[in-house]
């Protein structure tokens, strides 16, 4: 048996805002209509489907794995963007960079709230 996630919902103040960041940042497509969604297609074929929330909503956390071509590119873009980063999860190390399993990570936020993180090496992976 093979299970693969297929797709998720992210809730947002404003589905085009947020979808359209995230797209911008990570060098990706468009997000395209689906419904009452906007979804963002990653390359695994995976979906973030975003939706307008008008309720209180709990931020979410998504990390994606890029090589470290993709991240210079959208490192990059962060920084353009002037957009506040951390080497962790807690934020307590503001304006840096980390570099577990041999790899390198940081934490940013979406326009709503949302903790977007990009990491070159997978957790556990040594190096």
């Amino acid at each position: 048996m093979t299970v693969r996630l297929n797709h998720t919902i992210v809730p947002a103040k404003n589905k085009k805002v947020s979808a359209t960041f995230m797209t911008e940042i990570l060098g990706l497509p468009a997000p395209e209509p689906f419904g009452h969604f906007l979804a963002v297609r990653l390359d695994n074929d995976v979906t973030l489907d975003f939706m307008d929330s008008t309720g209180d909503f709990r931020p979410q956390h998504f990390a994606f794995l890029v090589n470290e071509a993709e991240f210079d590119e959208i490192f990059g873009r962060i920084r353009e963007r002037q957009l506040q980063y951390w080497a962790d999860p807690q934020a307590q190390r503001p304006g840096e960079i980390n570099h577990h399993d041999g790899g390198r990570g940081v934490y940013f936020p979406d326009p709503d709230g949302h903790y977007l993180e990009i990491i070159t090496r997978p957790y556990g992976s040594g190096g």
